[in-house]
């Protein structure tokens, strides 16, 4: 069983209600949208902007676990990211993810309130870049 279909099927363990299942479907995304902004606040280290680094690490990473899932997840990464800079022309990019991101949380684990079950990522940290996919599989009805 390729490591990518452990991976989902693990992470799907812990979300099986359909309250916890909507509550990820809309605010995993805002978190990975907000933690994008939040890096992209920090200012340049030796010329490079920690954000164009996190961005090549975790593409590196889906790459390599599933070409497939790669293909959908970076281009909205990258989508995410163009966003993230188009509005911090207009306001402080810093405040903004960061209240974004608080509040994505705290319903994230609402959601595991309501799901009984304590969130996967408290067991693996990688489960943090497993959660974006198993968001997109399900809007993409992706077949493993």
């Amino acid at each position: 069983m390729p490591k990518i279909k452990k991976l989902l099927d693990e992470y799907a363990l812990s979300h099986q209600n359909p309250t916890n299942i909507l509550i990820h479907k809309i605010f995993v995304p805002l978190i990975v949208f907000s933690l994008i902004g939040l890096l992209l606040a920090i200012p340049e280290i030796s010329g490079l902007k920690p954000v164009y680094l996190v961005v090549f690490l975790v593409g590196i990473y889906y790459w390599l676990l599933s070409k497939k899932y790669f293909l959908i997840a970076f281009p909205a990464i990258l989508s995410m990211l163009g966003l993230n800079i188009f509005i911090m022309q207009y306001i402080n990019i810093f405040y903004f993810s960061f209240v974004v991101f608080i509040i994505s949380w705290i319903l994230q684990f609402y959601g595991h309130k309501i799901e009984g079950r304590s969130p996967s990522f408290l067991k693996d940290l990688q489960f943090l870049l497993i959660g974006p996919l198993w968001v997109l599989k399900s809007l993409f009805k992706i077949k493993d």
